[in-house]
């Protein structure tokens, strides 16, 4: 059975990957809490004791306002660990895949979608060390995996942490009487975790490089919270925002290596019926 070492194992997606693939797999994990004060030496070491096949890197600190206003505290969660993790998987021969984020396309102009070499200097701090973390990254070890991914949602449930999400967010806008705010010239994915960690199955044999990583999504974002509406039965106070930005990639490079996703509007229909709510 093949051993793999989860990085941020505490967290939104660290913890479904625990949950989802842990029967299929050898699954190990960093001590909690010991990667926010861990240096190069405690990592490389930790790595070695593990001797992993694969690791799963999807600790960081994704927050792109808490990013922006500490710089310091997002570049070693973001870039220098990172590449702590590539030294590492260097060192024991163990294949490394990497969560990066859709945020390396701030700033672009257009509408998208946008492929993997479309990149330029990402419009915010949070994007530029992810953007820097993927070339570093594969200077060291270039069979490295970077999986550019999409914002993520889950519903709250089998005892997993969630965090606010576009149908979270939608939902208490619902049920508060509270307007939501979504802008018809923003554009981006938006992804049913679940879906993602069965993917990370595939992504484990990718050859090294970036990879657009998600649901693509043709509708703006105004358009897709309506179409999550419909999809959840509910009638929040929606409102058309005026923020111009597109995050929307596109994802044929890793549709070409065998990893498929629903489109945005079909995931939530997916994650409904998991949950057993597609009949309401």
């Amino acid at each position: 059975m093949k051993k793999i070492l989860v990085t941020g194992a505490g967290g939104f997606v660290g913890t479904r990957i625990l949950a989802q693939l842990g029967d299929r797999y050898e699954m190990a994990a960093f001590p909690r809490g010991m990667l926010a004060s861990a240096d190069r030496g405690q990592v490389l070491a930790a790595v070695r004791a593990a001797a992993p096949e694969v690791i799963l890197h999807t600790a960081a600190v994704s927050d792109t306002g808490y990013s922006e206003a500490h710089p310091d505290q997002s570049y070693r969660a973001n870039v220098e660990l990172t590449l702590w993790m590539a030294e590492a998987a260097r060192e024991v021969g163990a294949k490394l895949v990497c969560f990066s984020s859709d945020q390396v396309y701030a700033g672009l102009p257009g509408k998208g979608p946008f492929g993997e070499e479309d990149v330029r200097t990402p419009a915010n701090v949070y994007g530029r060390h992810k953007r820097e973390a993927e070339q570093r990254g594969l200077e060291i070890l270039p069979d490295a995996v970077f999986l550019r991914a999409t914002w993520m949602y889950d519903l709250p449930g089998y005892g997993l942490p969630i965090r606010p999400n576009l149908p979270l967010n939608l939902l208490r806008a619902a049920l508060r009487g509270e307007e939501a705010v979504f802008s018809p010239t923003d554009y981006r994915g938006v992804t049913y975790v679940r879906q993602a960690v069965e993917n990370l199955i595939p992504a484990m044999a990718l050859p090294g490089g970036c990879y657009n990583f998600g649901s693509e999504n043709p509708l703006d974002m105004d358009a897709t919270a309506r179409a999550f509406c419909a999809a959840m039965g509910i009638a929040p106070r929606l409102t058309p925002g005026d923020r111009v930005r597109s995050l929307a990639m596109d994802c044929g490079k890793a549709r070409r290596a065998g990893i498929v996703f629903d489109d945005t509007a079909a995931g939530i229909r997916r994650c409904l019926a998991d949950y057993g709510l597609d009949s309401f």
